[in-house]
């Protein structure tokens, strides 16, 4: 495969694999039947889709290629449950996800428990092949990333609803700290290795690693607050078109935006998994595009940083913070730099490919490299990304007018000697 996917043995995957897929099961225990079918726009998917979809990888990729006399589980499901891969077949419109009231939950948990057997079988004989164990490390990866899709999406849900519903009733009771006035730090410059080292996992648009050259520049010491964004709300942020890109404009009139998607009209409070709760003004801002997260960098006389820039300074820290473990599924204050957890971090970078850049073999590379158009560069993960899954190197991406998201702000400035 073209990506330094993780050395490891199918005996020690076996573990592995019972752990995140347990996790998958533990994010929805709170949910109800209903709540997993629906679909409130197109980016989003309903909970049992995604319970499916990820099931479908392992089936469709794993266990036909390699566990002899496999038995699928329901040849449709092929169809119902593939996301992108046209070369391996067509598949159900994105968009209509939400009317596939069938199969029923109990099904797909049928689906996924059928999958499991089978899948901890292959690992149990397939001991030796390598190629196996990449397969299934890269399914685990992909797992993760639909964990965080699916509380990202079913927020969605809940927020459409009246009456507001909760999430899990385990979430952690919300803290707070103080945090220091905006600074910024002196951020390394000249020609610096980007991308993954090493022999642990990495997707293969984390490759190859490459020199980039860094111009003098400072980097935010800390995440931009609500109090901050609601400060440029009140300032008319939100009608000063000088400050905003020419799509950005169209897209927030069009769309009548005036505030971060899920904050109230008043300013005061704002929907999360856990229901309604009151802004607080020291934690990270989120669920902004880049065109909001652009505006204000350009309103407080700032920029975003370019991804590179942002890997060299999130080099220095330990991958550590509120992260989906945490059980709050909500960015929170604490008083550090956060370059990891709370918000993914939008950048002024456009998603393209490094220098080299080989997508990996057969159907699998349509897992990243198609989509390196017309979309940014986030980094950092958020307070629903698993820990374990995150690294100085991760990319993801959006279109620039995602918001449902957990997406925040860092700025950056060019520096100029005095």
């Amino acid at each position: 495969m073209a990506t330094p996917l993780v050395k490891t043995s199918t005996t020690s995957l076996s573990s592995r694999y019972r752990t995140v897929r347990e996790k998958t099961l533990m994010l929805i225990q709170d949910l109800r039947p209903e709540d997993t079918v629906v679909q409130t726009m197109p980016d989003v998917s309903p909970t049992k889709w995604h319970l499916a979809h990820v099931t479908w990888f392992f089936e469709h990729f794993v266990l036909q290629a390699h566990l002899p006399n496999y038995s699928v589980f329901d040849d449709q499901f092929h169809y119902l449950f593939n996301s992108y891969y046209y070369t391996v077949g067509e598949m159900h419109a994105r968009p209509q996800r939400g009317l596939l009231s069938r199969p029923t939950l109990s099904e797909v948990l049928d689906y996924r428990s059928h999958v499991d057997t089978a899948t901890q079988q292959l690992l149990q004989t397939a001991t030796s092949d390598s190629r196996v164990a990449q397969l299934v490390t890269l399914g685990l990866q992909h797992e993760q990333q639909h964990q965080e899709l699916l509380l990202t999406d079913i927020k969605h849900v809940f927020a459409n609803n009246p009456l507001r519903p909760c999430a899990s009733k385990k979430l952690q009771p919300r803290t707070t700290a103080s945090i220091a006035p905006y600074s910024f730090a002196l951020g390394a410059t000249g020609a610096h290795k980007i991308g993954a080292e090493g022999d642990g996992f990495a997707f293969d648009n984390e490759t190859p690693r490459h020199d980039c050259l860094l111009h003098p520049h400072e980097i935010g010491q800390r995440l931009v607050s609500n109090g901050e964004y609601r400060e440029f709300i009140q300032d008319g942020g939100y009608d000063s078109a000088d400050l905003w890109l020419s799509d950005g404009w169209s897209t927030i009139k069009k769309r009548s935006w005036k505030r971060p998607l899920y904050w109230n009209e008043d300013l005061d409070t704002e929907f999360t998994l856990g229901g309604d709760v009151a802004i607080d003004d020291n934690a990270p801002v989120c669920h902004v595009s880049y065109y909001e997260a652009d505006a204000f960098a350009r309103w407080a006389g700032a920029r975003l940083p370019t991804e590179f820039e942002w890997e060299i300074a999130a080099r220095e820290q330990v991958v550590d913070g509120n992260f989906l473990e945490s059980d709050l599924w909500h960015p929170v204050a604490s008083g550090g730099k956060q370059f990891f957890g709370d918000v993914w971090e939008w950048t002024s970078s456009s998603y393209a490919p490094y220098p080299g850049f080989k997508p990996l073999d057969g159907s699998l590379g349509e897992y990243n490299g198609k989509f390196m158009c017309n979309q940014m560069t986030v980094r950092g993960g958020s307070s629903v990304t698993s820990k374990d899954h995150m690294r100085p190197s991760y990319r993801s991406f959006f279109y620039p007018d995602a918001r449902w998201q957990f997406l925040g702000i860092r700025l950056a400035r060019d520096h100029h000697d005095s």
